[in-house]
């Protein structure tokens, strides 16, 4: 079975473009209101995380001190960065009809962005997970061990890994004119002109992606979080030194699954429904009606961060008597939930010192 376009599946275009089969749309209509709809929603996402993300790239990475929270969130805000600047091209994309007018190391490169974006942003909620858990199992450790430096050199090892993992995409990215209008060129995964290697890659690409971005991110994610949870339950003072950030992470982490686990699930199901020697009009219905809405979802993620920066930790009340600058400042600093047992623990070495120094003298 040839795989036809799903015109609006932007981020992971699965078609074989070039076949000599005809296909009909029988939800076109349905399909140009969906478009609408993401060209809506990709233009809201764009103004809105343009200025919110960029605003916490300005704090985190200019004006406050700083801090290993900071890290996390200055590199978890330039990745949502980095996909919404290249939004305009999607737009652009999707407003012609799916005809892309940028060339083709444009296509690699906006699709490399999108890609780049879904590996770098889960992998830092992952290190922020693994950070919150050693930082509440084990406090004094982690007061002696997290610092700056070390957490900036974790934040270069997730974007090179987010890299390696994206090349594929830079690879397999290619363009080509559509078979029933030579003047309309089509940004698409160019897996293969032989149709069984192109179906063996289309199948390593998706399971891979849904294995290495989704199932192992948030299997870690989840165990880290039952840990703490556990944890802040049998030590009430350790759970209410930890309330603010533990509230802001576990918002982003929700918000990231939600917005990305339709996406993944959608493109799983676009995946067996290509592979079928069979058409199944109601996988045709779901896959329709779902990807532009997982799509729009995933992009729409990018702006909701710094909302959920703003809002979530502190009454809305107190928010709106501070300035941005104040309220994103206090979003990013540092909990005390180790400095307390560090202190305790310090003052006992201290004072273990002076007895031996006693007893020598």
């Amino acid at each position: 079975m040839a795989m036809t376009t799903i015109s609006s599946y932007n981020i992971n275009t699965t078609n074989m473009p070039g076949t000599n089969e005809t296909y009909t749309n029988p939800y076109a209509e349905l399909t140009q209101s969906l478009n609408i709809m993401s060209l809506i929603i990709y233009c809201l996402a764009f103004v809105l995380g343009v200025l919110g993300n960029g605003m916490v790239i300005w704090v985190t990475g200019f004006k406050m001190k700083k801090t290993v929270n900071s890290v996390w969130f200055l590199n978890l805000a330039v990745a949502d960065f980095l996909l919404l600047i290249s939004l305009p091209l999607s737009v652009t994309y999707l407003a012609l009809g799916f005809h892309w007018p940028f060339g083709k190391f444009m296509c690699k490169l906006n699709s490399t962005l999108n890609s780049l974006n879904i590996f770098a942003s889960v992998y830092i909620l992952v290190v922020i997970s693994v950070d919150r858990y050693v930082s509440v199992v084990w406090p004094i450790w982690a007061q002696n061990h997290r610092n700056v430096r070390k957490a900036s050199l974790v934040s270069l090892g997730v974007w090179v890994l987010a890299l390696i993992l994206s090349i594929p995409t830079f690879v397999f990215r290619d363009t080509v004119s559509a078979f029933n209008n030579v003047e309309i060129i089509v940004c698409y995964n160019n897996f293969a002109h032989n149709l069984a290697l192109a179906q063996f890659r289309q199948q390593a690409m998706t399971i891979t992606r849904l294995l290495l971005a989704f199932v192992f991110p948030f299997t870690v994610i989840v165990s880290c979080y039952a840990v703490i949870i556990h944890r802040l339950r049998r030590n009430r003072t350790l759970a209410s030194k930890s309330n603010r950030p533990f509230k802001i992470i576990a918002a982003v982490i929700t918000t990231f699954f939600f917005c990305w686990a339709p996406f993944h699930i959608l493109s799983l199901i676009d995946l067996v429904h290509h592979l079928n020697n069979f058409a199944y009009e109601a996988l045709d219905y779901v896959i329709t009606i779902g990807i532009p809405i997982a799509t729009s979802l995933a992009f729409l993620n990018s702006c909701l961060n710094p909302l959920l920066y703003v809002f979530v930790g502190q009454d809305f009340r107190d928010k709106i008597r501070k300035s941005i600058l104040t309220v994103l400042e206090t979003a990013f600093q540092e909990d005390d939930s180790g400095s307390h047992t560090n202190s305790t623990a310090v003052n006992t070495s201290h004072s273990k010192e002076m007895q031996i120094r006693n007893t020598e003298l």
